[in-house]
């Protein structure tokens, strides 16, 4: 490939108190074998550990690193999006500040976008976590790309790893900052109803790390399940529902078959969150099918 025809790629990480980590993946930035121009923002979402020290002390390994200041609207997607604003490059690469990308996820990312506007990548659950944490949680986007039993019948894709071109990002908005968790599903199916395909790409490898905290798996799967009544009633729901079930013994029924279904507490903590956050969400949000 001719050095003309390399894209420049803008790589992007929304951090929020993530000091633990975020040293880990602008590692693994530092080690790419890319040879095109790249740049790293890290936009900090209101961070009050050490994670913009950390950042800045890669300045001298990531040359290109600008640090951002996105705390003026919390969340993730609001994050990418401010610093998708600064990116001087045509290709947006998106990644997270707990995984760690691989040493050619850039030359993958790079090779695919020269012949696709919107791609993911694969993850990858062995290297950052423990067997009894990869139990907890089923993850997509290891073989392909996602799938919902809901929505417009579209694949989709995690933001942990994923590029585009940033004017069909900017020509759908960004991620739209009143989905919340799952935002990465809302753009995947926009930009694909505009007319872009969403193309999987297996070299571009990221190591995935999953939450390991109690808390933390509860209050993922809450708000995962809060999502899902959000995109449900944008796009349509077409979930196999439980009217066979009386409404007096719906969330009883529901609660012994996850427990039948559930061997690992993990596991189970992260699905009872989800329905929780699903029903309630239900319940106080109106409906906003597009």
């Amino acid at each position: 490939m001719s050095t003309s025809m390399v894209p420049s790629i803008t790589v992007i990480i929304a951090c929020r108190n993530a000091a633990n980590t975020l040293w880990l993946q602008l590692e693994a930035l530092a080690a790419q074998t890319y040879e095109g121009r790249w740049e790293v923002i890290v936009s900090d979402n209101g961070s009050t550990d050490s994670s913009r020290a950390v950042a800045e002390r890669f300045r001298s390994r990531l040359p290109e690193l600008r640090i951002i200041d996105s705390s003026r609207t919390p969340g993730a997607g609001p994050a990418r999006n401010a610093a998708a604003a600064y990116a001087q490059y045509d290709y947006l690469a998106f990644c997270d500040a707990d995984d760690e990308v691989t040493p050619t996820w850039l030359s993958a990312i790079s090779t695919a976008l020269t012949e696709n506007d919107f791609i993911a990548g694969r993850f990858e659950t062995l290297k950052l976590n423990s067997p009894r944490t990869r139990r907890s949680r089923a993850l997509q986007q290891q073989s392909g790309l996602q799938e919902s039993p809901f929505g417009p019948g579209l694949p989709h894709a995690g933001a942990g790893n994923m590029a585009l071109r940033r004017d069909v990002f900017q020509s759908v908005g960004g991620f739209d900052p009143s989905v919340g968790t799952l935002e990465d599903t809302d753009l995947c199916w926009r930009i694909q109803k505009a007319g872009k395909k969403l193309t999987f790409v297996p070299q571009a490898i990221v190591h995935v790390r999953l939450r390991t905290s109690l808390t933390g798996i509860w209050l993922q799967g809450l708000g995962y399940g809060r999502a899902y009544t959000l995109l449900e009633q944008r796009y349509g729901a077409n979930t196999p529902t439980s009217e066979a079930v009386p409404a007096s013994r719906s969330i009883g029924s529901r609660f012994l078959k996850l427990l039948r279904a559930t061997q690992h507490p993990e596991a189970l903590l992260w699905k009872i969150g989800w329905h929780v956050g699903h029903r309630t969400a239900k319940v106080l949000t109106p409906s906003a099918r597009t």
